[in-house]
């Protein structure tokens, strides 16, 4: 032990310790002393040689040695023994004391010659119990060859935190000896390591006389300065009879492979959670633009400072190829995002470069495309910005962004390359690895689907917009005397499928005209196919002049047959000349209808069933359209909304209608009916994402009055 913790226990200036200390290994061997002068009587008796003789020391001191202990067939042996220590010879042995209770006990001794003061000799004999001594022996063997042999790494440290032991399986892991490290500070011997945890450690240990188990370090070793290991280290304190502690021993076993396998489990847990926190927010709508600005937005900033996403010229006009790109005929590229992150590495996207967004193409972009493969390019310095970017101003953008790392994964789904998420990393920011190019690849693997879907349907969509456009009435027909007519459509928003909502206009008879309003159930190319065969059923069957309710019992029969498609419908003949107007509904929305004076109230038709639940009769409703009254038939996608119920948007569509008018007293919006309708479909309400259909009627004065 060092010299403080001999002095922190009552040493004195000459080393001796107070009665109190701790005696050590002597206490152990409870090793007795004797002292004789030249005669061989005894002159100084310890009480441990009266324990361990059973003399006390009035007893013993004055008599004869050998007389005292010695068998009397060993006296004279014993004799001669103590003339050669007085001829100066020190020797030791085992030889059969006699105790004072008549037994003999062997006793381990070592006998030496003395001075007193004034030059004689004495003659000083240690002896202790021959058991005791080799239980003692035996115990330190048995220590030292289980610490020696231990295949687990073993130390001892003094209460200074200082190196008293260590075996051979530790100085093998560590790479240094015991006596180079013996009697120093850890952080002298294994700088590399978190010292100052582990002395955190082993100080607690002291303190509290507590164990701690398994604590774990990593780190580097003299032995293997290049890689870093780990280590599973208990600490434990050593402490003598009396309770004492000497210091620390500390086991240590090398878990490497262990914390390799959980740092990798660990990581493949970060890995699955990264990607689908970053690819939960992809693809909430099947808007194309709208999913490749949240592909952008889900790198930026989690993996890239900057961000570009490119898409074929041939994917977005629909000519996709089941196989990759192998030519130069694609026609380039289309930037259709890009995301650039705050200065301060923030969720959020920053001023963008200028230069990135546009058309055309860059080598990066056509071997990516080329070979259906990820390109990592970990450091890019300036000369290869030229190849990355499409043309100089691109480049000039990426330089003045600082991007010093590049990787630019395709977009692949279901066998076919849509485009490439490129991703850039700045000076600032660690380059690309292969775990960034797993983990990114994996995503765009995720996101590419996405990207797809929003194409088909794009395709889609267009297609049943065009098809939806063409079946619907391009204008009303001539519009008798005192009838002034507006329609309006409005397709549904960009995120939902296109609608079956159709309006028409069907002059009649004796100046009368049909107004037809209907919305088929569903959505889609189907829907629009449906609503063309609707609405050229009541075209045929308006030439018959054929009462409301019996029409729609036709037209009913229609739908049935149908596959099990369904519409609502209302169906009014107006007649300016009489100021009468008949209605009749399969269970559409009622329309509203808006009187000078009196503002605007629903008119309640009798209830039916929607058209192609077949076998419902139909009623008749026939009301006076005094002159100015204004008659608006509408679908549900004008007044439904994701946060009020309908009829909240059918009172609000009332209200809006008597502002338009000035109904109730108030100013009328100047402009002609097509105004109003528009105004109506502008300001109103339609986040149901459904496509709306508005038709209004107003009666004027007999020879068209405006």
């Amino acid at each position: 032990m060092g010299g403080k913790d001999l002095w922190s226990h009552g040493a004195g200036p000459a080393g001796c310790r107070d009665a109190g200390a701790p005696g050590g290994l002597l206490d152990l061997l409870h090793a007795s002393a004797v002292v004789v002068d030249g005669q061989g009587r005894i002159v100084l008796w310890s009480p441990e040689a009266e324990e361990l003789f059973g003399y006390a020391a009035e007893e013993a001191l004055g008599a004869s040695v050998d007389e005292l202990l010695a068998a009397p067939e060993d006296v004279e042996h014993a004799h001669e023994r103590f003339g050669r220590i007085h001829a100066g010879e020190s020797f030791a042995g085992v030889f059969p004391a006699r105790c004072k209770d008549g037994s003999t006990r062997l006793v381990e001794y070592r006998k030496g010659r003395l001075h007193d003061p004034d030059g004689r000799v004495l003659g000083l004999a240690l002896a202790a119990d021959e058991g005791t001594v080799r239980r003692v022996e035996g115990d330190l063997a048995l220590s030292e060859l289980l610490i020696d042999q231990s295949p687990v790494g073993l130390a001892v440290f003094d209460t200074d935190l200082r190196w008293m032991r260590i075996n051979r399986a530790l100085t093998t892991a560590n790479g240094v000896t015991e006596h180079e490290v013996r009697g120093r500070r850890l952080e002298d011997t294994l700088p590399e390591l978190d010292t100052t945890a582990i002395e955190s450690a082993m100080r607690q240990v002291l303190r509290t006389g507590e164990p701690i188990l398994d604590q774990r370090t990593v780190g580097r070793t003299p032995l293997d300065p290049d890689h870093d290991h780990a280590w599973s280290e208990s600490y434990y304190r050593i402490e003598d009879q009396r309770g004492h502690p000497l210091g620390v021993a500390v086991s240590v076993v090398d878990v490497t492979e262990r914390h390799l396998a959980a740092t990798e489990i660990a990581a493949a847990h970060r890995h699955l959670a990264t990607l689908t926190e970053a690819s939960s927010g992809i693809g909430s709508t099947l808007d194309l633009q709208q999913t490749v600005r949240e592909l952008a937005a889900a790198v930026v900033p989690r993996f890239a400072d900057l961000a570009t996403v490119d898409v074929l010229d041939s994917v977005v006009i629909g000519q996709r190829s089941l196989v990759p790109y192998s030519g130069g005929d694609h026609g380039g590229f289309r930037t259709l995002a890009v995301a650039a992150a705050r200065p301060d590495g923030s969720d959020g996207t920053a001023e963008l470069p200028d230069g990135l967004t546009g058309s055309g193409s860059s080598p990066l972009l056509c071997r990516s495309v080329r070979e259906a493969a990820p390109v990592l390019m970990p450091r890019v310095d300036d000369g290869a910005l030229r190849e990355i970017a499409r043309d100089e101003q691109a480049a000039e953008a990426l330089r003045g962004a600082g991007v010093r790392s590049v990787l630019a994964a395709p977009l692949l789904a279901r066998g076919s390359v849509l485009g490439v998420l490129t991703l850039y990393r700045t000076a600032d920011t660690r380059p690309f690895d292969s775990r960034d190019l797993q983990i990114v690849c994996e995503l765009v693997g995720r996101a590419a689907v996405s990207v797809d879907n929003a194409l088909l349907y794009g395709r889609e969509r267009e297609t049943a917009l065009t098809l939806q456009h063409s079946l619907l009435p391009q204008q009303p027909p001539d519009q008798p005397d005192g009838l002034e007519i507006a329609v309006g459509y409005r397709p549904a928003g960009s995120g939902t499928e296109v609608g079956g909502d159709w309006y028409d206009v069907l002059a009649l008879n004796d100046g009368r005209v049909a107004l037809v309003v209907g919305d088929v159930m569903g959505s889609g190319i189907r829907a629009a196919a449906i609503m063309g065969q609707l609405r050229t059923t009541t075209r045929a069957l308006a030439r018959l002049d054929l009462p409301p309710a019996e029409l729609l019992g036709h037209l009913d029969e229609t739908a049935a047959e149908l596959s099990e498609s369904f519409a609502t419908c209302v169906y009014a003949v107006c007649d300016p000349k009489r100021g009468t107007c008949v209605l009749s509904s399969a269970g559409h929305l009622p329309p509203v209808l808006v009187q000078s004076g009196q503002g605007a109230r629903l008119l309640t038709l009798p209830p039916a069933a929607p058209l192609g639940v077949g076998g419902v009769p139909f009623g008749t409703l026939e009301t006076k359209l005094p002159e100015g009254s204004l008659l608006a038939l509408y679908t549900d996608g004008l007044v439904e909304s994701r946060h009020d119920a309908i009829d909240v948007g059918i009172e609000a569509l009332s209200r809006a209608l008597e502002r338009a008018t000035g109904s109730t007293g108030g100013p009328a919006a100047t402009g002609s009916l097509q105004d109003i309708c528009d105004m109506l479909l502008d300001t109103l309400d339609q986040s149901s994402g459904d496509d709306t259909a508005l038709l209004l009627a107003r009666l004027g004065p007999p020879g068209g009055a405006e």
